[in-house]
């Protein structure tokens, strides 16, 4: 049976995606007021992330490329070692 591998960009790419919604959504439940437990947790964790417009944006675009990168790096070692 031929090994399959990873598409290391697509899934650079759907983590980056993910991890964009999943900013947009906390910095707006903060605002709200709800979940602000996970929210203090990515205030903590992300250098750029706070409740503000631009805020957001930086914990946006900080979680994206990071999640990328991540996915790349994810990507490369599976299909090595598999």
């Amino acid at each position: 049976m031929a090994k399959q591998k990873i598409n290391s960009l697509a899934l650079g790419y759907a983590l980056a995606i993910v991890s964009a919604i999943v900013m947009l959504v906390l910095g707006i439940f903060g605002n709200l007021g709800i979940y602000m437990g996970a929210v203090n947790s990515m205030m903590q964790m992300h250098e750029f992330f706070s409740l503000s417009v631009l805020g957001i944006i930086g914990g946006i675009i900080e979680a994206a490329i990071v999640s990328f990168i991540l996915g790349l790096l994810i990507g490369y070692l599976y299909n090595k070692l598999a």
